[in-house]
């Protein structure tokens, strides 16, 4: 349309000097210098509409361009939004998952202590029922030695995890006897006669001698030991 009408306005303007040319010419114009005049007056119109043409062609395909990229980039940014989104989104079902794994891993560990206990065997009594072993008294509970701080090495923290469910942390040099877990298990109120240590993963009975190191019997990095009842025989 813009095209067209700059054509007309061209078209329009080369009217008067076609006719200033005639009336410069007089009676002395003749037909050849006619045609020859229009025929110049027509090139200039279609080289100007070509030009017209071109221009209009390359303004429109940089408007479209432009166009196409501020589309583009609102759909990157669509995008962008959608996968953060997402990515909120798993991140707070892991989060879920994770805590919901936890407290199942828990719960299992606790009941399977209580269906243990419940299905453990009793001795039966000879002639007298055996007293239940005593449980020792603070003097006869030797004192743990001082806990190092968070910036010394060779230091290794040990998690005991007591059949109430509650856990207690602390730490101990790697070159410690090894004898200080069934101390400090001691300390906590569960007796040797009735309770011994197990590793969590994998579970199997804690081997503890007072002349090995913790680091002998293989702790040498944070470790989780469970507090578990001895099985009584009969």
């Amino acid at each position: 349309m813009a095209s067209r009408g700059l054509v007309g306005i061209f078209f329009l303007s080369a009217l008067p000097l076609l006719c200033l040319e005639l009336r410069r010419g007089g009676p002395d114009v003749g037909i050849k210098d006619f045609i020859l005049l229009c025929g110049r007056i027509f090139l200039l119109l279609a080289l100007l509409t070509l030009i017209i043409s071109v221009t209009t062609s390359w303004l429109n395909s940089f408007k479209s361009s432009q166009v196409y990229l501020k589309e583009e980039e609102e759909k990157n940014e669509k995008r962008q939004k959608l996968v953060r989104k997402k990515q909120q989104e798993a991140q707070g079902e892991k989060g879920d998952e994770d805590s919901v794994l936890e407290n199942a891993s828990h719960t299992c560990f606790e009941t399977s202590n209580r269906e243990a206990a419940k299905k453990r065997k009793l001795p039966k009594p000879l002639t007298k029922v055996s007293p239940p072993a005593e449980q020792p008294t603070q003097k006869e509970v030797p004192d743990l030695p001082e806990e190092p701080s968070e910036t010394a090495t060779e230091v290794v923290t040990v998690a005991l995890r007591r059949p109430s469910g509650s856990v207690l942390r602390r730490r101990f040099f790697k070159s410690c006897s090894s004898q200080v877990l069934l101390d400090w298990m001691m300390k906590t109120g569960y007796h040797t006669s009735l309770y011994g240590l197990s590793t969590s993963f994998p579970r199997r009975p804690l081997e503890v001698e007072g002349g090995r190191s913790l680091e002998d019997i293989g702790i040498a990095v944070d470790t989780v030991l469970n507090v578990e009842e001895k099985e009584q025989s009969s």
